[in-house]
């Protein structure tokens, strides 16, 4: 079993950095890729980014890529996300997952443990 606790988010203007963490506990954080994902009000969760078990391998959201930055510690069992040129529409609350497999995943089926989330909000 894996737990996961979100932090390091707040209110930034646009243009501001943040950068999340995911605290996990559990033996398998470093067999799984790993996942963030958004969900804004009245809208639905998203896919942000993800990375392989190794960290050598990610992907991005194409609204993110250039701008936020997945890594991961596995000696540490943290998650980072690294978000900068934040925009107002970046906007949501962020969740980490664990995915089922190894390899990079976008879809929110292929993840089993979430975090609680943590809220980032963009002034314009």
């Amino acid at each position: 079993q894996v737990q996961l606790v979100e932090s390091g988010g707040g209110l930034v203007q646009a243009g501001g950095s943040l950068r999340l963490s995911c605290a996990a506990s559990g033996r398998t954080f470093s067999n799984r890729a790993m996942g963030w994902f958004r969900q804004a009000p009245g809208k639905e969760r998203e896919f942000v980014a993800s990375i392989s078990k190794s960290g050598i391998i990610t992907v991005y959201a194409a609204s993110v890529k250039g701008r936020f930055t997945i890594s991961r510690d596995n000696v540490k069992i943290t998650l980072y996300l690294q978000m900068n040129s934040l925009k107002p529409e970046d906007t949501a609350v962020y969740y980490c997952a664990a995915a089922f497999g190894t390899t990079i995943q976008r879809a929110s089926s292929e993840y089993d443990y979430w975090g609680q989330g943590t809220q980032v909000t963009v002034s314009s």
